[in-house]
């Protein structure tokens, strides 16, 4: 949560610009699911059908994870108790596997094997990186996964892709999907506004409900400080302006919400046709504001400078009353400031609406955390959905009474301790939780936040699931998602999630540099708020207008049927 996150525009542009198209072969010329639907015998569909392959079949893979930091009970890499599971489970040997050392390494070790034209293995992970994914589809060498999916995927799978069409987006490729998505907790990062509850308390405010509102509590924080701080030792909002501005903590896409647009992604206009939410005539309101409350001294000179560690940082301090962020914040930055600051207490509070009543936050998570791609020669393509089948139904959500009801593997992540099982670490002989699972730990997209909210309403806790999140998690975490899932009709997407465009290539690093200097430079006051006009017209004409036309015919050929 503390780790510092990057636009994915950027990375993509400067990744593109190194790297060029590595064969001639067309995604196109890529045999499809169905001319691969030949190696789909019949005694594979069979052995799908049991859940097991017997006999055992082996599998290739490229997992991107590190192999576990250590091995205990005399575990190694080729014989470890996660493998022993999978092949006693079902029936599949993992036979070379590639293990990189870390996520940069992985990028240009798999580029590289395209490049040469290396045979890749049967299954490989692929971060989320347009410029990876194209590249790949490009190979020529991994299926169209639609028929697959259609025929293998199980409903916890399906469902999502079913309410979520979006995330099939990136994977997209003339009507052909060629990617399986790999599953993610949804919401989690969505943004709320986390308030000082004890300032609050003692000068008696209520929750604010509008932009006007929360500046009546950023006033009365600033210039009657209940702690007695100086008002020039106060700057209530803590947010970071040293690059993107819509993330992850000390964010301002709320604000740009208010007035009908967020920034620094693709959004939907009125007509269905994506525009840049940086240009839209609401981010000329909000910026209006931000230099205002700079005026007032609501907002720190030095937010310029500051990432998203430096803002939660000046908040523990005790300095800033309002920070922007998810409902973790309870579990970071959160406990710094009761530390540091005696008698401090924090609450979650929806985002404010604006003076027309509008109200936005970035939906930062659609469900979706990297993908697999399938090798054209695989011999078992539906092997990957046997494995990751079986880990949506066993271990995301394990029943009562299950054999994951405690964890993967006693002895590893959990043992029986005194009669009861346990999975504190400082109990278990030889605590090992790291295991190396092909796609990640299984999770059901909507699970954490539903369980969050259940636990808010006073319910108890029931299945494993449920206990382990209302041990793990503190109740202010519990209300601040009931806060988030209250606040889902207001949430925007990003719906451009392509690789960069050809003007993106060769212009979108001006045009973001010119974003980012004529914003700051307005909430500064170094420039008049009708500096946003300019922009405007400067952007649109040095590369903006064919940027979106081209960001457009991107949208239009993945989402047509």
């Amino acid at each position: 949560m503390g780790k510092s996150k990057k636009s994915w525009m950027l990375l993509a542009v400067t990744a593109l610009m190194v790297i060029t198209a590595c064969t001639g072969k067309s995604g196109e010329d890529a045999k499809s699911a169905n001319s691969g639907s030949k190696d789909v015998t019949a005694a594979s569909d069979a052995a799908f059908s049991k859940g097991k392959y017997d006999p055992p079949i082996d599998i290739s893979t490229v997992v991107m994870f590190t192999p576990p930091k250590k091995y205990v009970k005399g575990d190694t890499q080729e014989n470890n108790v996660h493998d022993r599971w999978m092949l006693e489970q079902l029936g599949i040997k993992h036979k070379d596997t590639w293990y990189p050392a870390g996520g940069d390494q992985y990028k240009q070790k798999l580029q590289l094997a395209i490049a040469s034209g290396e045979k890749l293995p049967d299954f490989v992970f692929v971060p989320t990186d347009p410029v990876l994914t194209n590249q790949l589809i490009d190979s020529g060498q991994f299926v169209a996964i639609d028929t697959l999916f259609d025929k293998y995927a199980n409903k916890t799978w399906k469902d999502h892709a079913t309410q979520h069409p979006e995330l099939w987006y990136p994977f997209t490729r003339n009507g052909k999907k060629y990617n399986l998505p790999i599953l993610e907790y949804t919401d989690n990062d969505d943004t709320l506004l986390w308030l000082r509850e004890d300032w609050m308390e003692k000068l008696n405010l209520q929750a604010p409900k509008t932009i006007a509102e929360l500046e009546n509590v950023m006033d009365k924080f600033k210039n009657q400080n209940p702690d007695g701080l100086a008002s020039k030792d106060v700057y209530p909002l803590a947010i970071s302006l040293k690059g993107n501005t819509n993330t992850w903590l000390g964010g301002l896409d709320w604000l740009f919400g208010a007035y009908g647009t967020i920034e620094e992604q693709w959004n939907k206009d009125a007509k269905g046709n994506l525009e840049y939410g940086s240009i839209n005539p609401g981010s000329k309101q909000a910026l209006a504001k931000l230099q205002e409350w700079m005026n007032k001294g609501y907002i720190h000179p030095d937010s310029a400078l500051w990432d998203e560690n430096k803002t939660a940082e000046f908040w523990t301090k005790g300095n800033a009353g309002v920070l922007p962020g998810a409902n973790w914040i309870p579990d970071w930055p959160g406990p710094d400031l009761l530390k540091t600051v005696k008698g401090s207490k924090f609450k979650a509070y929806p985002v404010p609406a604006g003076p027309d009543g509008l109200a936005g936050t970035k939906w930062q998570n659609t469900g979706v955390n990297s993908s697999f791609m399938i090798n054209k020669d695989a011999k078992h393509p539906e092997a990957i959905f046997m494995y990751y089948n079986y880990m949506l139904d066993n271990l995301a959500n394990p029943p009562t009474g299950s054999k994951f009801e405690n964890g993967f593997a006693q002895g590893y992540d959990w043992d029986m301790v005194d009669g009861k099982p346990t999975s504190n670490k400082d109990k278990i002989k030889d605590f090992s939780n790291d295991f190396t699972f092909i796609t990640g730990p299984a999770r059901i997209p909507d699970l954490y936040m539903k369980t969050l909210v259940k636990l808010a309403d006073g319910n108890k806790p029931e299945t494993p699931y449920e206990k382990q999140l209302a041990d793990f998690r503190k109740p202010e975490n519990w209300y601040a998602a009931k806060i988030v899932m209250s606040q889902m009709n207001i949430r925007k997407q990003n719906y451009f999630t392509g690789a960069a465009t050809p003007t993106m290539i060769s212009k979108w690093n001006l045009l973001r540099q010119s974003e980012m200097e004529t914003f700051n430079k307005i909430i500064y006051g170094k420039l008049p708020v009708t500096a946003f006009d300019e922009f405007v017209a400067s952007w649109k004409a040095n590369g903006g207008d064919q940027v979106t036309k081209e960001v457009n015919e991107w949208f239009t050929s993945v989402t047509k049927k």
